[in-house]
């Protein structure tokens, strides 16, 4: 088996993804790579999660083999719809109507490649959300304090959640695009130390 990668790469533009990571105590570099992801959701939201994570790990894997590059997709679902990014406020204040008063699952896909290595790692988790029931004032209201286009499902879970959000089964973190508890585990499993 190879050497151990010496550099720890995440393959997202995503702040919030390295926010939770810099919290997990980790030493990475951030590398966005720009791939064609599918937000269809046509083979269901687990599937489409594994594979967007897959595709960004692997693309950046090859560009630098000797790393341990890390790829990640989280996606909002209620029933058989997957909830992407909004389109406008219109797409948005649609989105949070439909998971008003109901329990939605967000599904978050990690996948860790080391190409020199051999390793090809994806795994998902899953929580499980209930919404407050929301009129258009309390949308309006959350709208004020939360940009809503730049979030699976129109919402995110790190400010004004007292405004939407009732409960969150299984992890917190997984909501907000990263299961680091998971993630920790699985970097721990597979002897990789990237801790500070």
């Amino acid at each position: 088996m190879a050497e151990l990668p010496t550099h720890f790469y995440l393959a997202s533009a995503s702040p919030r993804r390295a926010e939770l990571m810099q919290r997990m105590g980790l030493r990475f570099e951030i590398r966005p790579t720009h791939v064609e992801e599918d937000d269809s959701g046509s083979q269901g939201p687990e599937v489409m999660v594994l594979e967007n994570a897959k595709l960004k790990a692997s693309t950046l894997s090859e560009l630098e083999p000797e790393a341990l590059v890390l790829g990640s997709d989280t996606t909002v679902a209620w029933d058989a719809h997957v909830l992407s990014k909004p389109v406008d406020l219109a797409d948005a204040r649609r989105m949070l109507q439909m998971l008003s008063g109901r329990t939605h699952t967000v599904y978050t896909a990690v996948s860790l490649y080391w190409q020199a290595g051999g390793l090809a790692h994806t795994f998902v988790e899953r929580s499980d959300v209930r919404f407050q029931q929301l009129d258009d004032a309390r949308i309006d209201q959350y709208f004020a304090r939360v940009n809503p286009l730049d979030k699976a499902g129109a919402y995110g879970i790190q400010e004004g959640r007292e405004l939407i959000i009732e409960h969150v089964e299984g992890s917190v973190e997984n909501v907000m695009g990263l299961p680091i508890q998971a993630l920790e585990q699985t970097l721990r499993e597979l002897g990789f130390d990237f801790w500070n």
